[in-house]
């Protein structure tokens, strides 16, 4: 039943992104602070996909091992999602896209495809690499 749920996980991280995504920036919270809430806001963009490339990975787990293309493969997609989320959000009102945005996302997605790619195949990161293959363990 768990590795059901960590399977479904990415998809219901990417409805959720994209919900949130056809809402106006400050729809959910708005800090007092503007400088603090746009600050908040703009670094969600390095983890918001980063997050997205990790569920992904935990979902692959469970099905087997994970190969380094399929590692990689999971990295693109979780990009592709990025770069399309942004172009999602330039058709919603009161939301903006912009490049620098589309690279924040991807530099979220690169940072953590880099400690998992290390963890997984390259025995760095001990306990980044124990915590991975508990889920690899779920079968």
């Amino acid at each position: 039943m768990v590795k059901w749920i960590i399977r479904v996980l990415p998809f219901l991280y990417m409805a959720l992104i994209w919900i949130l995504s056809s809402m106006p920036a400050d729809a959910v919270v708005e800090l007092p602070d503007l400088a603090v809430d746009r600050f908040i806001k703009e670094s969600m963009h390095l983890i918001e996909f980063g997050i997205l490339y990790a569920l992904l990975v935990l979902a692959a787990l469970t099905t087997g091992k994970l190969t380094s293309t399929v590692n990689i493969s999971l990295a693109v997609f979780a990009c592709f999602y990025g770069i399309l989320d942004e172009i999602h959000q330039s058709f919603v009102p009161y939301r903006s896209a912009t490049l620098i945005d589309a690279v924040k996302d991807i530099t979220g997605v690169m940072v953590c495809w880099y400690f998992i790619s290390r963890a997984l195949f390259y025995g760095k990161f001990n306990k980044l690499g124990k915590f991975l293959s508990f889920f690899n363990k779920a079968n």
